[in-house]
C-alpha cells in the first residue's frame, strides 16, 4: 500500500502541474481525453483482469452514462452536475443487468455476448431515425441518431473561470474522476473482495467449494467497475457537449483492450501504464495515418507473445534483476524458511 501510494502521489503530482508546464489548449485537451479513457481501462481491468470476465461491453456502459446524462440535461433540464452521477448510477444499473445475462456463460461466450450486446446498441442509435421533437423547423431524434447527442450543455466552467483557463475545468474534473477511480481499484485489489475476484479467476470451482458466490461476486464486479465507468462517460459528453454513436465503434473497444494488455491485465497500475503507452504512441502514428493501424496491432501483437505480463510486469522484473544480489538471495530464502511456521 505505501508503494501504491507513493507512485500514485507521484503521478498525481505530475498530472496538476502538465496543464501550467504546457498551457495550450491542445495539450489540455488530449491530456483530458486520456483521463476519461485511463478511468475506463482501470475499472475494465476489475472485471476483465481482476475477476477474469471476458466482457467486452465496457463501451456500452460507457455510452450509457454519457447518454443518460446527455438525456436528463437536454430533456429534463437538469444541471449536467447532477446528470452526472445519475448517469453514473444508471451505468451501474445496466451493468449489473449484463452480468446477470453472462452468469450461465464462460469465456469467449461472455465475450461475445457482451460484444453482440454493445453492437445492437450501436446500431439502435445510428438507426435511430423517428422524429421526438421539433427544433425549430428540425426534427430531432431520441438519441440524436448519426449526428449525436447535443443541446445539453456542459458543466459551466466557462461562466466559472476566466476564459485563458476554462479547458482548465474539464481537465481536472476528469482527473478527479481518474483518481477516484483508481484509489477505488487499489482498494478492490488489495482488500478481500480482490482476493475473492481472483479466486473465481484462477479456478472457479475451487472458489464455490470454499463458499463463494459467483453470483453475488460476478455481479458486484460487474456494478461497481460500471459506476467509475459511467462517470467517465458523463465527463466525456460534457467536455465535448456532444454524445455520438462513434464511442461504440470496435476499434475503439480493441483501442482500449490494448491498452490493458500492453500495460498489465490485473495489474494495478498496468491499465494506467498502457493508456499513457498507447496515447503517446496514436500521437506519434497520428502523422502517418495509412500505417497508424497496422504500427498499433504489431505493438500489441509483440506484447501478448513476447511480453504477456505487460510493461509494469517487466518493469517488476527489471526492478527485481537489479536489486543488489543480496537481497535477492534473502528474497528467495525467505519463503522456505517460513515455511515450517506455516505448516
Amino acid at each position: 500500500m505505501r508503494r501504491d501510494a507513493t507512485i500514485g502521489l507521484l503521478a498525481l503530482i505530475v498530472a496538476i502541474l502538465v496543464p501550467f508546464a504546457w498551457p495550450t489548449r491542445y495539450v489540455i485537451e488530449e491530456m483530458t481525453l486520456f483521463f476519461v479513457w485511463a478511468t475506463v481501462v482501470t475499472q475494465w481491468n476489475l472485471v476483465f483482469g481482476v475477476a477474469g470476465v471476458f466482457s467486452l461491453a465496457q463501451m456500452a456502459i460507457f455510452a450509457v452514462g454519457g447518454y443518460a446524462t446527455g438525456m436528463l440535461g437536454l430533456y429534463l433540464g437538469w444541471s449536467l452536475w447532477l446528470a452526472m452521477f445519475a448517469g453514473g448510477l444508471a451505468a451501474a444499473i445496466f451493468s449489473a443487468l449484463v452480468g446477470v445475462a453472462c452468469l450461465r456463460l464462460r469465456g469467449a461466450y461472455v465475450a461475445l455476448l457482451t460484444l453482440a450486446i454493445t453492437q445492437t446498441m450501436y446500431l439502435l442509435i445510428i438507426t435511430d431515425t423517428e422524429c421526438f421533437y421539433m427544433e425549430g423547423v428540425t426534427c430531432r431524434n431520441f438519441t440524436g441518431g448519426t449526428r449525436g447527442l447535443t443541446g445539453y450543455g456542459d458543466f459551466g466552467f466557462h461562466q466559472l473561470l476566466p476564459y485563458k483557463y476554462t479547458a482548465f475545468g474539464d481537465y481536472f474534473l476528469a482527473l478527479g474522476v481518474l483518481c477516484a477511480a483508481t484509489i477505488f481499484s487499489v482498494f478492490i485489489i488489495r482488500s478481500p473482495l480482490g482476493l475473492a475476484f481472483q479466486a473465481m479467476r484462477d479456478n472457479a470451482v475451487y472458489a464455490i467449494s470454499r463458499g463463494i458466490s459467483r453470483f453475488k461476486y460476478q455481479l458486484l464486479v460487474f456494478a461497481a467497475s460500471a459506476l467509475f465507468t459511467g462517470l467517465a462517460g458523463a465527463v466525456y459528453a460534457g467536455h465535448f457537449r456532444v454524445m455520438g454513436a462513434n464511442t461504440l465503434y470496435l476499434s475503439q473497444t480493441l483501442f482500449l483492450l490494448s491498452m490493458m494488455i500492453i500495460g498489465g491485465v490485473g495489474q494495478i497500475w498496468g491499465p494506467l501504464l498502457g493508456a499513457t503507452a498507447l496515447m503517446v504512441v496514436d500521437e506519434v502514428l497520428k502523422e502517418f495515418v495509412e500505417w497508424r493501424l497496422l504500427g498499433l496491432g504489431l505493438m500489441l501483437v509483440l506484447f501478448a507473445v513476447l511480453w504477456p505480463n505487460g510493461l509494469y510486469g517487466g518493469l517488476e522484473a527489471l526492478g527485481r534483476h537489479l536489486r543488489p544480489r543480496g537481497s535477492r538471495q534473502l528474497s528467495a530464502i525467505q519463503p522456505k524458511e517460513m515455511a515450517p511456521a506455516q505448516k
